[in-house]
């Protein structure tokens, strides 16, 4: 997600490390490196020049104290400004006070509506009762596709086949009679902006009046999904954007521009293909992952989506009596595949998210490796010698080596956790914090 966004503003820092102070020279030639990282990212050159004199402004009126060195009032005022242009404070979804929700998405055919609208669903689905229609009435396709993706989000779906008006009001019955408390309705899309499509939907949000409207965008058309954005803002309107494929985004203009441009918060951002990657927009939290400061906050929320609160409870106290075996990190292991591998949670760790050649398959050869150990040997890993081992890499499928590495990771890792600052910190965790 915007690797090269972030690797070229990781380099800038790096080189304002060496600054002893803060002049006009290396200000500027800092200004001139993220300028062109943000113009190679695709960002728009008008938010480019105002994100540019942003900084400016507020470097010109920086001192460097003793507590400060030149590299923290940069990060710190870089980061700020990314913040500001991301959009500042999250913005939550809009609710009807009684009553059900309306969500309407628009976009672009291919930027992912009718998938994004199945996220929605299954996301809104926690909270209460959701319904799936799709006023798309041209493309009978449309109809099939939303049911079936309804399906999958365990939600239902609602078939409309007659006008707008009366498929509108159909559908306030129904969620009215029935206790509905979210609609999501999905919208016709074309291959380009064109009068008919504009019409059509403006048509529909008229009779339709959501709660909110989102403009659906594909991160990864850059500048093309600004344009979109734009032309939907002045002749049908929207509330919010849903930005699509941003973990498929290597250079971030979509995401760095439209707020700026059409100055509409983005609620939500498609981070995969499964139903689960939609998750909620937070500026601070990408300024930090592009600068490479990591994103724990987000992490922590997605390892709590997959922990049950007793398991937790249960490694935490088994790393406080130093209990630790290769079962338990075998469990870690299978955790990491439910999070979908390695490579999707290095970005939010600080400093390493661009960490090159990660391979998830590691973690199922160490699985094999560990499945292919007694119980004893899982328990005791002392006992692992030659003739153990040899029989262990030959019943997993992997070599010796790879047998030796596991093993001096874990032993490394148990060794950590005997240390006098490590048993502190975990004496101080309390579980229930992170799963209230």
């Amino acid at each position: 997600m915007l690797e090269r966004l972030s690797e070229r503003f990781q380099k800038f820092l790096k080189n304002i490390k060496g600054e002893g102070s803060l002049n006009e020279t290396n200000v500027e030639k800092a200004l001139r490196e993220v300028r062109i990282a943000l113009l190679e990212a695709d960002v728009n050159y008008k938010t480019v020049k105002k994100f540019i004199s942003g900084i400016r402004q507020e470097l010109q009126g920086e001192e460097v104290t003793s507590s400060f060195t030149p590299y923290q009032v940069v990060v710190r005022i870089v980061k700020k400004k990314l913040t500001e242009l991301l959009g500042g404070e999250p913005e939550h979804i809009k609710r009807t006070k009684s009553g059900v929700s309306i969500y309407m998405l628009e976009g672009l055919q291919g930027a992912g509506k009718t998938t994004t609208a199945g996220k929605l669903a299954f996301r809104l689905k926690k909270q209460g009762k959701v319904l799936m229609l799709s006023l798309d009435l041209k493309r009978a396709a449309a109809q099939e596709q939303l049911q079936t993706i309804a399906k999958l989000a365990g939600v239902d779906f609602f078939p409309v086949f007659s006008s707008f008006k009366d498929s509108v009001e159909k559908t306030r019955e129904k969620c009215r009679d029935e206790g509905y408390k979210f609609a999501i309705v999905d919208t016709a899309g074309r291959m380009h902006v064109d009068e008919e499509l504009m019409e059509e939907l403006a048509e529909v949000k008229q009779i339709l009046e959501p709660t909110e409207s989102f403009f659906v965008a594909d991160s990864m058309t850059g500048q093309d999904a600004v344009k979109s954005a734009e032309e939907f803002l002045k002749k049908v309107g929207f509330d919010s954007v849903i930005l699509t494929k941003l973990d498929g985004d290597a250079r971030g203009g979509a995401a760095l521009s439209i707020r700026d441009i059409t100055s509409r918060p983005i609620k939500f951002v498609g981070v995969g293909e499964t139903l689960e990657d939609l998750e909620p927009f937070i500026p601070e939290r990408l300024a930090s992952r592009i600068l490479g400061m990591g994103d724990i906050l987000t992490l922590i929320e997605k390892t709590e989506e997959k922990v049950k609160e007793e398991e937790a409870k249960r490694l935490a106290e088994k790393i406080r009596k130093r209990e630790f075996t290769l079962e338990d990190f075998r469990d870690q292991l299978r955790l990491l595949k439910k999070m979908g591998g390695i490579s999707k949670l290095l970005p939010f760790l600080p400093n390493i998210g661009n960490i090159k050649g990660v391979d998830d398959k590691q973690i199922i050869h160490m699985e094999a490796v560990i499945n292919s150990m007694t119980p004893l040997e899982r328990l005791k890993p002392e006992i692992l010698k030659g003739t153990r081992k040899k029989r262990i890499a030959k019943g997993s499928g992997r070599p010796v080596s790879e047998v030796n590495r596991l093993l001096r990771g874990f032993f490394q890792m148990r060794r950590m956790m005997k240390s006098k600052q490590f048993r502190k910190l975990a004496r101080g965790i309390d579980i229930s914090k992170f799963m209230s």
